[in-house]
């Protein structure tokens, strides 16, 4: 038997032990469905030609003083983005965590560092969701004027692709009418309003306290989540030792885990959840 094979089976194993699942996913969970990679300088460049014409890093770009030098071009690169996310279907691992979750007597959780609503629009249980790094179809003040998040439903970001700006009307803030922007974490960001992930948070613990309070066993599926910002992988380990979980971790680059109890998959996320699938 191959290596990989070994590894789905031993993944399909520890899924069907388990009485709650807790996934953790990255950018590359997105990846399959057609989202594009950033790792690098490069990959955030074939992403963007015309922030590669700029020499602007993804670090640069996603850094909220933007929206106060030069708005419209903050609202290009997370407008464009936006747009992106909403046209996106999410691939065919999203139902395969969706259902298998679903038939845990503890149920399951989501922490993902991404913002894009993919798991959402998968059909994932909003109030089971943790996104960390908050989620790009929130809106906040800019300013910010006080604590309010509200959707970007009615957001229509037109991007002039060619001059790479985002066109007027830009979004405004419901309450003060200022400039709005997208309510996620961005690099050097003290204006970040939390309250939404904050509540996500509580819920997380909540859940992890209930499925210790009754005992359950416990797997960790890792998707997609890369150490250039290591908040998931953390996530994954620290639930995984205090909670004596079996961690799965399936990434193409850096699938390294620490314990031989531990399960680790050098593939991309569709791929191998289609595998292990194979197995339940």
């Amino acid at each position: 038997m191959e290596i990989r094979e070994l590894s789905f089976r031993r993944a399909a194993d520890a899924i069907k032990r388990a009485e709650a699942l807790l996934i953790t996913a990255g950018a590359g969970m997105g990846v399959d469905s057609g989202l594009p990679d950033f790792r690098g300088q490069d990959g955030f460049w074939r992403a963007y030609p015309p922030i590669a014409r700029l020499g602007k890093s993804f670090y640069e770009m996603a850094n909220p003083r933007w929206f106060d030098e030069n708005p419209g071009l903050a609202w290009a690169f997370y407008g464009h983005r936006m747009n992106l996310y909403r046209r996106t279907a999410p691939h065919g691992g999203f139902g395969t965590l969706l259902a298998v979750g679903r038939e845990k007597k503890g149920g399951f959780f989501v922490f993902t560092s991404n913002v894009d609503g993919q798991f959402q629009k998968a059909d994932f249980d909003e109030s089971r969701i943790d996104e960390c790094h908050g989620s790009i179809h929130y809106l906040q003040c800019v300013a910010p004027c006080g604590n309010g998040i509200w959707t970007a439903e009615k957001a229509d970001i037109v991007v002039d692709e060619a001059r790479f700006i985002a066109l007027e009307p830009l979004p405004r803030c419901i309450h003060c009418g200022g400039l709005a922007r997208p309510n996620v974490l961005m690099f050097g960001d003290w204006r970040w309003i939390s309250d939404r992930t904050e509540e996500q948070e509580r819920r997380f613990v909540d859940w992890l306290r209930e499925v210790v309070r009754r005992e359950l066993r416990l797997a960790v599926v890792e998707i997609g989540a890369g150490e250039a910002v290591p908040t998931v992988r953390r996530q994954s380990e620290h639930v995984a030792e205090s909670l004596g979980a079996t961690l799965i971790r399936i990434n193409p680059r850096e699938p390294d885990v620490s314990s031989h109890d531990h399960i680790s998959i050098d593939s991309g996320a569709a791929e191998a959840l289609e595998a292990i699938s194979r197995f339940l």
